[in-house]
């Protein structure tokens, strides 16, 4: 028996919207991320916009510091349908 894998909410176009209000390109913001701790490559922030890897809560903590908002910012627009 086929199982299906339900796809997962995708928080990408909240991570591209806040990093493109921040003027920062990827490359720049994952430098700033890695002189907070954030050891993330620009390849691998790619995909977490792209949907295709889910982020670690440790980046989004990173991230809430650097673009100074709320963690509501990262989650708009991602409710569940039933």
């Amino acid at each position: 028996m086929e199982q299906k894998i339900r796809r997962d909410l995708n928080m990408g176009d909240n991570l591209r919207r806040l990093r493109d209000v921040s003027g920062l390109s990827q490359e720049k913001l994952c430098a700033e991320l890695q002189r907070n701790g954030c050891d993330i490559g620009r390849s691998t922030y790619a995909k977490y916009e792209a949907g295709e890897l889910n982020i670690r809560a440790s980046v989004i903590v990173t991230l809430r510091k650097i673009y100074n908002c709320s963690y509501d910012e990262f989650f708009l627009g991602l409710e569940v349908q039933n």
